[in-house]
């Protein structure tokens, strides 16, 4: 008896439609995804060549490292309620009053992310976000 080998087919995965499958899938899920649209705060600081005109109508926001807000040392509520009829009162209408958002450094994120929300939803034209240089700084 002769037995002979059976020559077996070349085993191989094309993978051209793999990849084209891939491809659409990807298309398809980059056509069909809702992207959402972050609200961004447009904050223009001003340059430190000079003082504001009239430095007694700039108003100073401190936030301190338990949320609590005091414009020009005055308490304030920290909700954005508060915050914006807190502003709005001292600012009487007018949006170019030179606003300092004087934040500690522990200050948790939100407290500082709401102040910008309301000068942002009260249109103020020149807010400054307040900070000290790195060698007066006590180190830690």
């Amino acid at each position: 008896m002769n037995f002979r080998r059976q020559l077996r087919a070349d085993v191989s995965i094309n993978l051209t439609p793999l990849i084209d499958v891939v491809f659409l899938l990807l298309i398809f899920f980059m056509v069909s995804s809702r992207f959402s649209d972050f609200t961004q705060l447009t904050v223009n600081l001003p340059e430190a060549k000079g003082a504001p005109s009239s430095l007694d109508e700039a108003l100073l926001l401190t936030v301190d490292a338990d949320g609590q807000m005091r414009l020009n040392g005055e308490r304030v509520p920290n909700d954005p309620t508060g915050l914006g009829e807190a502003i709005q009162r001292q600012i009487g209408g007018n949006s170019d009053i030179p606003v300092t958002l004087s934040a500690d450094a522990m200050t948790p994120h939100h407290y500082v992310v709401t102040a910008l929300d309301v000068a942002s939803q009260l249109d103020l034209k020149q807010l400054t976000i307040a900070t000290q240089p790195q060698s007066e700084r006590g180190s830690r």
